[in-house]
C-alpha cells in the first residue's frame, strides 16, 4: 500500500474511540471528538480569560492592561506616537497592532486614563480617529496615581518569556464600573454600563462607612434613562435611555444629546427610514453636530411636534433599550455579580492595597530609621577609629559590631552583618560633615512619619475614605452626572404614529383597505396608519376587528368601520337586534376593549335569521333616544314606542341585552342625540414627563367632559389652550401653570420684561378661541420671562429684589397691583429691577418650600 492509499484509508476510517488502545508504535489514539472538546473547552477558556471578560481586580481586559503597562514603562512626562506606544506594547500582546491600536483608541476616548493629543475620533458621530503615526498620547495623572505600584504588583512572562508583565494592576478605583466594558467570549458576553465619576467614589465611602448604596449608568452623550429595571446590572435587567428633544418652534425640533453607543449618524437613518415608512412626518433632517450636537428636524405641515417627539421615542433610535450583563473574572472564573457587589469588591481591594502600600512605607521608613540611627551611633562614638589596628576584614567588621553592641537596646530588629559593611562604605567626607543636630531632626521625622504609617494603618478605613476624598477634590471637577435619572411613561405605537394611510370601505361588497379603487360605493373612511387595526360591524350582528392592509374582504353588508384602539373605555356601542329564533328584539351597550384580531364576534345570539335593526358608536358614551315602530300586523296596541338608551347600563359584549319588545319591528330611528353616560373623564399629568393620563399619576388637573379645555400658561409669557387627549404631552420645564380652563378666571401675572428691563403685573381674561395654538401676553423680546402667575384671588406672594448690591425681601397681593385690561397690554410697572424668587406665601404668610410648583391651590391651578 503506498503513501496515498494510506492516507486515504486514514480519511475515510472512523477514529478509534477508545484512548487507551495503543498502535504498534505504542502511540495512544486520541478520538477526534475528544480533540474537539478539548481544543474547544481551551478556546473558550482563553477567549473568556484573555480576550473579552475584565479581571475584577483592576476592571481591565488583557490588552489594556499591557497598553497602560507598555505606557507606564515608557512615561517620561511628554506625549508619545501612537505608533510607538503600539510597538512597544506588542512586546506583551499576540495579537497585532490593529487589536492593540482599536483599543487604545476606545481606552483614550474614555478621557480617563490616557491624556490624548490629535484626532482621536468621536464617539458621537462615528468619526474614527486617525492613523497612530499621526496621534499622541500619555498617561493621565489619575492612571499614575491609581493604576501602577510596581511593589504591589504580581508579574508573570509575557506569551515569548523575554520580558514581564502584571498579572493585573493594583487598581486604586473602580475602573470597571466608571469606564464600562463590554465582550463577547464563547458562550457567555458581558457588558457593563459607565457609571459617573463622582457618584462612585461617593458610593465607595459609602460603602466603607457601612451603607447600603445603589448606582445608575451615566452616559457622556446625555440623554436621559429609566432605570426601574436595571436589577443592578445583573442578566436580566434594562434600561432605557432617551436623546433629548427640544421643542425649538412649531416647525423645527432639536436633538442635543443622544442615548448610549448611538452616533448621530445612525440616529439620523434611523428617523429617514421612519420617515419613508410614514411613521413620521418631517421635511428634512439636519445635522449641525460640531463641538456640541445638535440634529435639526423640521416637521411638515400640520404636524404636532409633541407627537412627533413621542414618535421619534417609538420608532427611531432616539430611544434605546439596553440588557446589561455584568460578568467579570474572579480568580480565573468568569462570575455574574450586581455592579453594587463588583462595587464592594473594588473598594474592599482599595482598601488592602492601601494596606499594603502602608506595610511596604513603614517597612521601608523603618529601614531608613535603622540605618539613620547606626549611623548616628556610628559616627558619634567614633566606632570608625575602632577598625584602624584591624589587620583583616573579619576583625574590622567584629570590631564595630562590640562597638554597636551598647547601643542598641532598643533597636526594632537586630543588626545585621549587610547594617555593617553599609556602614564601613561610609565616606570620610560625609563623617567630618557630620551634623548631630540635622541627623536628630532626620531621625525625628523618620519617627514621626512611621507613627503617622502606624496610626494609618490603625484606622485603615479612614485612611481609605480620605484617598477616596482626595481623589474626588484633585479629580471630580468636570465629572459631573450627564444622563439625567427620570422615569419614562410608556408610548403606545398606535397613538403616536403619522396618519400614512387612508381607510377606504365598500359597503355593499365588504371590502376595506387603504389600496380600494375610488369606484361606485367605494367611500373614505378616516385618515389612518399601516399598523392601525380596524373594527367592522355587519349587519348581519357579527364584528371584528383586523390589520389594515391594501385590500381585504372582512364580510358583505358593513354597517360601521373604524380604527379601533385596544383598552378603549369610552367608545360605546348601542344596538338594537332581532333574535331570529324567539322574535323578539333586544337592546344592548357595550364596548370592545379586548378581542383576538381577526376573530368574528357576535352581538346577537348567533341564531338564525338574527340581524341588526339598529346601530351607533358613540366616542364618548352618549346615549341616543329612539323611536321602535312595529309592524302593522303586530297584536301590540301601540304600534309606536320610544325608547332612551340612557336607561341601559353599559355591560359586557357578550351580554344578551335586555327586551325592547316582544312584536315584529318595522323601524327604527333616532329621534334626539344623547349626552355621555360615562361622565367626565379625570386627566392627571405626569411631572417627569408632562403626558396626560388616566392612572392617577401626577398633578391632578380634575375632570373633563365634553367641550372642556386645559389652559398652560409657559414661562415665555405665552398660553395654550387645548383640549384633554391621553395621548398629549406638555414641556414641563417651560411651564409655568396648566389648569382647568374657566372663562372666568382673570390670570394674574408678574413678569420682566426684557427690552425695557423692569418688571411689570399685569391681569387679563383669556380672549382667543383657537386651540393649540401660543398666543403672547407679554413682549416677545428673548430677556422677557414669567416670574409668577396665577388665577387665584387674594394671592400673596414673597420676591427679593437685588439694588446696588444689597438683598431686599418684600411680599405683595398680585389681584391689588393691577386693573383688569386687555391681553396686549403692558400691565402695570412694579420695579425698575428684576425680582427674584417670586414664591406662593402660603396662609400663615410664610415662604411656600421650594417654589410655586409645590401648590395647588383651592381654585384648581397648578402652579410650576
Amino acid at each position: 500500500m503506498n503513501d496515498q492509499d494510506q492516507n486515504n484509508k486514514a480519511t475515510n476510517e472512523p477514529a478509534q474511540v477508545n484512548k487507551d488502545n495503543a498502535n504498534n508504535n505504542g502511540d495512544h489514539i486520541i478520538s477526534l471528538s475528544s480533540m474537539y472538546k478539548e481544543y474547544f473547552l481551551d478556546y473558550a477558556s482563553y477567549v473568556i480569560l484573555e480576550r473579552a471578560v475584565p479581571a475584577i481586580d483592576d476592571g481591565l481586559k488583557p490588552v489594556q492592561r499591557r497598553i497602560l503597562h507598555a505606557m507606564r514603562e515608557m512615561e517620561d512626562g511628554r506625549y508619545h506616537k501612537v505608533a510607538n506606544i503600539i510597538g512597544q506594547t506588542m512586546k506583551y500582546h499576540p495579537h497585532g497592532d490593529a487589536a492593540i491600536g482599536d483599543a487604545l483608541v476606545n481606552l483614550g476616548q474614555k478621557d480617563l486614563l490616557i491624556d490624548w493629543q490629535g484626532n482621536w475620533g468621536d464617539v458621537r458621530t462615528g468619526d474614527r480617529a486617525a492613523a497612530p503615526r499621526y496621534i499622541e498620547a500619555r498617561l493621565t495623572k489619575f492612571a499614575l496615581e491609581i493604576a501602577f505600584n510596581a511593589k504591589t504588583t504580581d508579574f508573570q512572562l509575557s506569551y515569548d518569556g523575554r520580558n514581564k508583565e502584571p498579572l493585573t494592576l493594583p487598581m486604586k478605583f473602580p475602573l470597571v464600573l466608571s469606564q464600562g466594558v463590554e465582550g463577547i467570549a464563547v458562550g457567555l458576553s458581558t457588558k457593563i454600563l459607565p457609571h459617573n465619576f463622582q457618584e462612585l467614589i461617593k458610593a465607595s465611602i459609602d460603602i466603607l462607612k457601612g451603607k447600603q448604596v445603589q448606582i445608575y449608568p451615566d452616559f457622556a452623550t446625555g440623554g436621559s434613562i429609566d432605570v426601574e429595571n436595571y436589577n443592578g446590572g445583573k442578566r436580566g435587567g434594562k434600561v432605557r435611555v432617551r436623546a433629548k428633544i427640544e421643542q425649538v418652534d412649531k416647525k423645527i425640533l432639536a436633538i442635543r444629546e443622544l442615548p448610549y453607543a448611538v452616533t448621530t449618524g445612525s440616529l439620523i437613518d434611523s428617523i429617514l427610514k421612519a420617515n419613508d415608512k410614514g411613521k413620521i412626518k418631517i421635511k428634512k433632517v439636519v445635522d449641525n453636530t460640531a463641538k456640541e450636537v445638535e440634529i435639526l428636524i423640521e416637521l411638515g405641515r400640520d404636524v404636532s411636534p409633541q407627537l412627533t417627539i413621542d414618535a421619534l421615542y417609538a420608532f427611531t433610535h432616539c430611544e434605546v433599550s439596553i440588557s446589561p450583563n455584568a460578568c467579570v473574572i474572579i480568580e480565573d472564573k468568569p462570575h455574574f455579580l450586581t455592579v453594587e457587589d463588583i462595587l464592594k469588591h473594588c473598594t474592599t481591594r482599595t482598601r488592602t492595597l492601601l494596606g499594603w502600600e502602608l506595610e511596604i512605607k513603614k517597612s521601608e521608613l523603618g529601614e531608613k530609621w535603622h540605618f539613620a540611627s547606626l549611623e548616628k551611633i556610628f559616627i558619634e562614638n567614633r566606632i570608625y577609629r575602632d577598625i584602624e589596628n584591624s589587620e583583616t576584614w573579619e576583625d574590622a567588621l567584629d570590631m564595630i559590631d562590640k562597638g554597636l553592641k551598647p547601643h542598641i537596646k532598643n533597636f526594632k530588629r537586630e543588626v545585621t552583618r549587610d547594617d555593617i559593611i553599609r556602614l564601613t562604605e561610609i565616606k570620610i567626607k560625609r563623617i567630618s560633615k557630620y551634623n548631630d543636630f540635622k541627623a536628630d531632626e532626620i531621625i525625628r521625622n523618620l519617627e514621626e512619619e512611621i507613627a503617622q504609617v502606624e496610626h494609618n494603618l490603625a484606622n485603615l478605613t479612614d485612611f481609605t475614605i480620605d484617598f477616596y476624598k482626595h481623589l474626588l477634590k484633585t479629580y471630580g471637577a468636570g465629572k459631573e452626572r450627564q444622563t439625567r435619572i427620570t422615569s419614562f411613561d410608556t408610548i403606545e405605537a398606535t397613538q403616536v404614529v403619522a396618519n400614512n394611510s387612508k381607510l377606504y370601505v365598500d359597503r355593499k361588497e365588504g371590502f376595506i383597505g387603504h389600496s380600494l379603487k375610488r369606484d361606485e360605493g367605494v367611500e373614505f373612511v378616516s385618515e389612518c396608519s399601516d399598523i392601525d387595526d380596524i373594527i367592522i360591524f355587519r349587519k348581519d350582528g357579527k364584528y371584528l376587528v383586523t390589520r389594515i392592509t391594501d385590500k381585504q374582504f372582512v364580510g358583505k353588508n358593513i354597517i360601521h368601520v373604524d380604527v379601533w384602539r385596544k383598552g378603549d373605555e369610552r367608545t360605546t356601542y348601542n344596538a338594537v337586534y332581532l333574535d331570529g329564533k324567539t322574535g323578539r328584539s333586544y337592546v344592548k351597550r357595550f364596548q370592545v376593549t379586548a378581542v383576538t384580531r381577526d376573530r368574528e364576534y357576535d352581538i346577537t345570539q348567533g341564531t338564525e335569521r338574527s340581524k341588526l335593526l339598529y346601530f351607533s358608536a358613540n366616542p364618548n358614551g352618549e346615549a341616543e333616544q329612539l323611536k321602535v315602530q312595529l309592524t302593522q300586523g303586530s297584536r301590540a296596541k301601540a304600534k309606536m314606542l320610544e325608547y332612551d338608551f340612557a336607561e341601559l347600563d353599559i355591560k359586557g359584549r357578550g351580554v344578551k341585552g335586555n327586551i325592547l319588545t316582544r312584536y315584529p319591528v318595522r323601524k327604527v330611528t333616532k329621534t334626539a342625540d344623547g349626552k355621555s353616560t360615562l361622565g367626565a373623564m379625570r386627566y392627571w399629568m405626569d411631572e417627569v414627563t408632562g403626558r396626560l393620563n388616566s392612572d392617577e399619576r401626577g398633578r391632578d388637573l380634575g375632570e373633563f367632559d365634553t367641550g372642556d379645555l386645559i389652559l398652560a400658561i409657559y414661562k415665555n409669557g405665552t398660553y395654550v389652550m387645548t383640549e384633554p387627549e391621553l395621548a398629549k404631552r406638555f414641556d414641563v420645564n417651560s411651564l409655568s401653570l396648566i389648569k382647568k380652563f374657566n372663562a372666568d378666571d382673570v390670570i394674574a401675572a408678574v413678569y420682566y420684561d426684557g427690552e425695557r428691563k423692569e418688571t411689570y403685573i399685569k391681569r387679563f381674561q383669556i380672549d382667543t378661541k383657537t386651540l393649540d395654538s401660543p398666543f403672547s401676553f407679554i413682549t416677545e423680546h428673548r430677556s422677557s420671562e414669567v416670574l409668577f402667575v396665577t388665577t387665584q384671588k387674594g394671592t400673596t406672594v414673597s420676591y427679593k429684589v437685588s439694588i446696588k448690591r444689597k438683598i431686599n425681601k418684600g411680599t405683595l397681593q398680585v389681584d391689588q397691583q393691577a386693573d383688569i385690561q386687555g391681553r396686549a397690554t403692558l400691565g402695570k410697572k412694579f420695579s425698575d429691577y428684576k425680582l427674584r424668587d417670586v414664591e406662593l406665601v402660603d396662609n400663615n404668610g410664610a415662604d411656600a418650600s421650594g417654589n410655586a410648583s409645590n401648590a395647588s391651590n383651592a381654585s384648581g391651578n397648578t402652579l410650576f
